[in-house]
């Protein structure tokens, strides 16, 4: 059933932070003016992080460094029925706003995200960012950096994410496919390829392929999370 869509105030992006300041100044530019609030839930940060944030009028908690609680406390503090939860290196595609808001006004769909995109010219990441979308679309499980949008009520009945170092975004996804439908906008979000160019295209695409057949089987998301961070043959 579909109902009047909602108003792009009642949008709260949430961002989980650790030095990144210098992505503040972007997203100040990309999201100012679109949605109703903008809180950024910062894990510690030693650079200029929370300074930059505050200046720009983002709404600031400080929390313990993790993604899930950071993510968890800043839905806390958000007074919008939609919350999108957004990684700092991540730039939203245009009228990402009336595109979620449109989308969640369906009450059949539980969660949405968009396209994955990344900021490269590699063709072999290329290649891998394309099966990537098409395994969210065909599985309905996309993942964080893909962004994802909730309405408040269906994220509380979730839960929230799952208090695990890792894999969170995949936990919450999988739940919101039991409530209803998931799905993956074809607008394309355009992610930064930072991780891919400091441990490598082909190791980090067997890192993150390694981490999920070892959380389906049962390996400790703490190593899963160590392996994830560090690479295949410790941080480079």
């Amino acid at each position: 059933m579909t109902s009047t869509p909602r108003k792009i105030s009642d949008i709260s992006v949430i961002i989980p932070t650790l030095n990144e300041a210098a992505n503040i100044d972007s997203l100040a530019g990309m999201l100012g003016g679109s949605v109703g609030e903008i809180i950024l839930v910062d894990g510690g940060s030693s650079d200029d992080t929370v300074r930059k944030a505050r200046s720009w009028g983002f709404r600031v908690i400080e929390e313990a460094a993790g993604r899930a609680a950071q993510m968890n406390a800043g839905s806390k503090k958000a007074g919008g029925a939609i919350l999108l939860f957004l990684h700092a290196d991540s730039r939203l595609p245009l009228h990402f706003a009336e595109l979620i808001s449109r989308t969640l006004a369906d009450k059949q769909i539980a969660l949405s995200s968009f396209s994955l995109g990344v900021d490269t010219e590699n063709r072999i990441l290329k290649g891998i960012v394309a099966l990537a979308n098409l395994r969210s679309r065909l599985f309905r499980l996309p993942y964080g950096d893909q962004s994802f949008a909730l309405r408040k009520e269906i994220f509380i009945t979730l839960g929230g994410f799952p208090d695990l170092p890792i894999m969170e975004d995949y936990e919450l996804a999988r739940k919101a496919a039991g409530r209803g439908t998931v799905v993956t906008l074809p607008q394309v979000l355009v992610t930064s390829d930072r991780r891919w160019r400091r441990l490598g295209t082909v190791q980090t695409t067997l890192i993150n392929q390694l981490v999920v057949i070892g959380f389906k089987c049962g390996v400790s998301p703490a190593k899963l999370a160590s392996l994830y961070r560090n690479g295949l043959f410790g941080r480079n």
